[in-house]
């Protein structure tokens, strides 16, 4: 990893552009990943220092600079569902059923129902 501070390229924004253009690249799993650390950000209930942790990884995943670049076939994403996993496992005793299942509706929208209903967080 890079002494970068990602904080500064998270916002609302720029992560939906990201999760656009990269949904089919990137993979399921870091869509997926994103979208129920998005949704745990958005919630009131959760702390302030598990919403740092999660723009950091969602700063990271949307910053241009990554250890592995994007555009490396299969590779490429690779370091971004670490960090996203990474957060969520510092955060999961903050993510509700909620936040999943928003996440998967999203997942629904974009990819179709069965496919979402066989994918995991």
């Amino acid at each position: 990893m890079t002494d970068i501070d990602h904080t500064k390229h998270y916002s609302e924004t720029s992560l939906g552009k990201k999760l656009a253009r990269c949904a089919l690249l990137a993979g399921r799993q870091v869509v997926e990943k994103a979208l129920v650390l998005f949704h745990t950000l958005k919630d009131r209930d959760t702390p302030k220092w598990a919403k740092g942790v999660i723009i950091g990884a969602l700063g990271y995943f949307i910053s241009p600079i990554d250890a592995i670049p994007d555009l490396i076939p299969f590779a490429g994403y690779a370091d971004d569902l670490g960090a996203l996993a990474a957060a969520l496992g510092t955060v999961a005793m903050h993510i509700k059923k909620d936040h999943i299942a928003a996440a998967k509706a999203t997942m629904s929208r974009w990819f179709g129902e069965r496919r979402a209903r066989e994918q995991q967080v």
